[in-house]
């Protein structure tokens, strides 16, 4: 599965990922290889990312990794999953 995570400034983290947990408006969901296609808008939270992450130096600051996990912050966003394609728009 392929994940891109956007910010208005930069593309944040583009690559492969096995799972990602998002903060959903109506409560926390999770998406692994092969999920249906889906649209949501997300509040303020963790995404969580499982897999093995290839981070640009310069955003490796923006990352926290616990418990084998990739916790990435933000305050609201948009997130569409088509095709084991995962897009999330961040502020």
């Amino acid at each position: 599965m392929y994940l891109e995570i956007i910010s208005p400034e930069a593309t944040i983290y583009s690559g492969k990922v096995l799972s990602v947990s998002v903060p959903g408006e109506s409560g926390s969901f999770q998406m692994l290889s092969n999920h249906a296609p889906i649209v949501s808008n997300l509040k303020k939270g963790s995404v969580i990312i499982e897999g093995d992450l290839k981070i640009k130096e310069e955003f490796k600051k923006s990352f926290i990794s616990k418990n084998g996990k990739m916790f990435f912050e933000i305050n609201s966003g948009t997130i569409e999953m088509n095709n084991n394609t995962i897009i999330i728009l961040s502020d």
